[in-house]
């Protein structure tokens, strides 16, 4: 594992292959559909076990509650955004191009406005497994299925952490203390 500017470059992750992206395509469909519950579900998982990432969150840094957080205005908002970003990945997986945008404008908004440090990219990847596994487990259960987007999420940790390293993530991050 390298480190560039304070933030963790593994080796390149594995490339999706074409039945990859039509795994992830046809089982995004359904979660898509469902895109406001599914996004609340992995906000309020991620926020329960993981309450430090709410430290990037005013309107809901407080909320301790998960019934609490299932009625903010703003955690749906949130989760929206959230469910609508990965859709935007999901409907360009063969434009290169377009998703290289995706993970600049990404990748510079939590750097550089929000300060979130990246290795809550690899923690939400996980809850999002984890919670889509729960949520649709006809279309989540197959390991082909689990492999295909364990590459996708994987790939986006590791754009994030590009992203992150070629904005000079280190000297952000010291600069915010």
């Amino acid at each position: 594992m390298e480190r560039d500017g304070g933030v963790e470059l593994t080796r390149s992750p594995e490339t999706l292959t074409e039945d990859d992206v039509c795994v992830i395509q046809d089982t995004w469909r359904p979660v898509y559909e469902n895109r406001e519950n599914a996004g609340v579900a992995v906000l309020i998982r991620f926020f329960s076990n993981f309450p430090s990432a709410k430290q990037y969150f005013d309107q809901f840094r407080d909320m301790q509650d998960p019934e609490e957080m299932k009625q903010s205005i703003q955690l749906k908002k949130h989760a929206l955004r959230i469910m609508t970003a990965l859709n935007t990945l999901v409907e360009n997986l063969r434009d290169g191009d377009k998703l290289n945008t995706i993970f600049q404008q990404m990748g510079k908004s939590h750097a550089l406005k929000h300060k979130v440090d990246p290795a809550y990219f690899k923690i939400l990847a996980g809850v999002i497994l984890e919670v889509l596994g729960e949520a649709f487990p006809q279309c989540f259960s197959p390991a082909s299925v689990q492999n295909a987007w364990s590459k996708l999420l994987g790939v986006l940790y590791w754009q994030m952490n590009k992203v992150y390293a070629e904005v000079g993530w280190e000297s952000i991050k010291n600069s915010a203390k």
